[in-house]
């Protein structure tokens, strides 16, 4: 196994003691800067029962984000969001009790350089980090400057990814490592992909970190077959998709608790 506890920052510890109390792992997405009051969702998403949050930097070609996602990217940036102000409004947050772990691509995190960028969202209160197209080999850099500030990279395992390679994942992710269920895009989906249960198997023969399965988990449904394989869910385009279409945070806070539901069903039901 890698990734001792012993080692594990807040994320990873944080979630290792849901996880090993039995409950099934809850993190939703939001787009920063999607709305005047952006922020509003985080405290909902909270108050959902989430036990971690992603926060996505809005970038102008997110390539592994589907439709959804991008459209939402896009309006934040016609509102003028950018990674300054994203992470000053998360500075002025009180304390959510669940960490916050940022998204973005690589091109933001060079555009001040690692340290820089690491150091910044440390200062924000940000306690993980997402750089879906920053591959395993290239990621010495920003794992070491990472946690020197504090900061837990998590990395995505594919169904595609090699025995070889997934362990590398293991052994540079912090936190947790993130699932990717599917070959392709961020998106809602009418099914679990079959090819879910078999990645995060293969997962977590190289480790014991959390693992919490994406791209594609929509309904109360999907979460509690999920979490039958994987820690927990990543649930991004679903919630995206109710923002664009004029949701408010409590519209979101009454939809992640039918997810936090399902979770906790599937924690309870007879093995």
């Amino acid at each position: 196994m890698t990734n001792s506890a012993l080692t594990a920052g807040a994320v990873e510890r944080h979630l290792r003691a849901r996880r090993d109390a039995g409950r099934g792992l809850l993190m939703p997405y939001v787009t920063a800067g999607i709305t005047p009051g952006w922020t509003g969702y985080l405290r909902a998403f909270a108050a959902a029962g989430a036990d971690a949050i992603e926060v996505g930097l809005p970038f102008s070609d997110p390539t592994l984000d589907g439709v959804t996602i991008q459209q939402a990217s896009q309006a934040a940036l016609d509102r003028g969001a950018s990674t300054r102000r994203i992470l000053a409004d998360l500075s002025g947050l009180p304390d959510l009790g669940v960490p916050l772990v940022v998204s973005t691509y690589y091109n933001l995190v060079l555009h001040d350089g690692p340290r820089a960028f690491c150091e910044a969202l440390r200062r924000a209160g940000v306690s993980g980090l997402i750089v879906p197209d920053l591959p395993v080999h290239e990621a010495d850099e920003l794992t070491d400057v990472a946690a020197a500030a504090g900061i837990e990279p998590a990395l995505l395992a594919s169904p595609s990814t090699p025995r070889e390679r997934l362990a590398e994942i293991a052994r540079h992710s912090r936190g947790f490592v993130y699932a990717v269920s599917v070959m392709g895009t961020t998106g809602e989906r009418t099914t679990l992909a079959a090819s879910a249960a078999e990645l995060t198997g293969r997962i977590r023969h190289v480790t014991d970190l959390p693992v919490l399965l994406g791209f594609g988990i929509s309904t109360p449904d999907q979460a509690r077959e999920a979490r039958r394989h994987a820690d927990g869910v990543v649930v991004g385009a679903a919630v995206m998709r109710r923002v664009l279409d004029g949701a408010g945070p409590d519209d979101l806070q009454s939809f992640l608790m039918t997810l936090r539901q399902a979770l906790d069903q599937e924690c309870d039901r007879p093995r």
